[in-house]
């Protein structure tokens, strides 16, 4: 134990990077699915929160320590889980060609990086939507479109780090440190 967290909620913090990143490969890379990244930053920050305090073994307080325990596993998590969605964005951003399939119209005629993801935009006809907010470029489309991603990236730290105090708060309510040593015998279950 160190003046802040348990050496458990170190450890949680390590488990959550884990997690976070077993969550982006799942649902950035392999089966490519965004929001179902957005949804379980919560539930993520919620198991990291509880487990920072079931790893220090901390039932019944106190309290403030309990809630340390789980800012900080869940500020790891949060941060790393934020990075590598910014990470995984930037990739490819500054990695795309214009490569699209035959059957979606072939290659897209461009240079590499903004240019690129600015033209796949106005192919998928969103054209209007981006000059409504005053993308008219490459260049305006590129700080939209990282505004956008810092933003959602804002989000899911601030819903996982919320997690991590939520599952910290859970843990307080249910585990009480139950009473140990003498006289803490069972009760009799019936009298003779």
């Amino acid at each position: 134990m160190n003046a802040f967290v348990d050496r458990g909620a170190r450890t949680a913090a390590w488990v959550g990077v884990g997690m976070a990143v077993t969550i982006a490969i799942s649902f950035l890379l392999v089966i490519p699915i965004e929001p179902v990244y957005w949804y379980l930053a919560l539930p993520a920050g919620l198991l990291i929160g509880y487990y920072a305090n079931q790893r220090s073994d901390r039932g019944g307080g106190p309290i403030l320590r309990i809630i340390a325990n789980g800012v900080w596993a869940g500020l790891i998590t949060a941060v790393i889980y934020a990075a590598l969605l910014l990470g995984v964005k930037a990739l490819f951003f500054v990695a795309d060609d214009g490569y699209r399939d035959a059957s979606a119209g072939g290659r897209i005629s461009c240079t590499q990086g903004a240019d690129c993801v600015y033209r796949r935009y106005l192919a998928d006809g969103r054209g209007d939507e981006l000059r409504s907010v005053g993308v008219t470029d490459a260049g305006t489309f590129g700080s939209f479109y990282w505004s956008q991603q810092l933003s959602t990236a804002g989000l899911v730290l601030g819903l996982t780090l919320a997690g991590g105090v939520g599952g910290a708060a859970i843990f307080a309510a249910t585990n009480r440190r139950r009473s140990t040593g003498a006289g803490a015998e069972a009760a009799p279950t019936a009298a003779r």
